[in-house]
């Protein structure tokens, strides 16, 4: 496939993420606290479908475990805000049939080998090795945010997942680097900008004095 086409579905796919930030963003700051939009989680959704099926074309196996991994978390945060009931039929059957649909079409059409995604140019062992260890520490930052939810009752993202985003995204970026990626590299350099804001927000909140009752 023609290389704009393919780098076009990742700034696609990057584009969606970023509005998901900018969202929470501009609502956090307006609120002087971090917040957690329901736009958040459908944009997560949709964009996973994206930068899934950019990983793919690349035969980037970091970018396909992260977006495998978490797609179920950003599931699960829209019903815990009591949301997965109020949208539309359209969006409920791309988001649950997609899975199904690419591990189809993978396992019964797809020509890539397993060793495509670990041997290839410009690939050695470490860069691998980096690739993973930055997206699994990217992406735990939504298993931590899941537990955080489920013990508290409600959908929201605490200092830790910024941290553990902030941290990720550092070793994606120089990931995103070597392998000459322009959507890692710019979605992880404008991305560290905004979880640098929000850990700071959260420091100020805790810093607020009680209002008076």
């Amino acid at each position: 496939m023609n290389n704009w086409i393919v780098f076009g579905i990742g700034f696609l796919a990057q584009l969606l993420f970023s509005a998901r930030l900018v969202s929470q963003w501009f609502l956090s700051e307006k609120a002087k606290k971090v917040e957690t939009p329901v736009l958040f989680w459908k944009l997560s959704l949709l964009a996973a479908i994206l930068l899934f099926t950019y990983g793919y074309l690349r035969e980037d196996l970091a970018i396909m475990l992260g977006q495998f991994l978490t797609y179920g978390v950003y599931w699960r945060n829209l019903r815990m805000q009591g949301e997965w009931k109020n949208r539309n039929i359209f969006f409920k059957i791309l988001v649950t049939i997609f899975p199904v649909a690419i591990s189809a079409y993978i396992i019964f059409f797809g020509t890539l080998e397993w060793s495509d995604l670990v041997i290839g140019e410009n690939l050695s062992t470490w860069l691998i090795s980096l690739g993973i260890l930055g997206q699994l520490i990217y992406t735990s930052r939504f298993f931590y945010q899941w537990y955080y939810s489920e013990q508290h009752h409600e959908s929201s993202l605490p200092r830790g997942f910024w941290i553990l985003s902030l941290l990720g995204s550092a070793f994606l970026f120089t990931y995103g680097c070597f392998r000459n990626d322009p959507v890692l590299i710019s979605a992880h350099f404008f991305g560290a900008l905004i979880y640098l804001r929000d850990i700071y927000l959260i420091k100020e909140d805790e810093e607020a004095p009680e209002p008076l009752r």
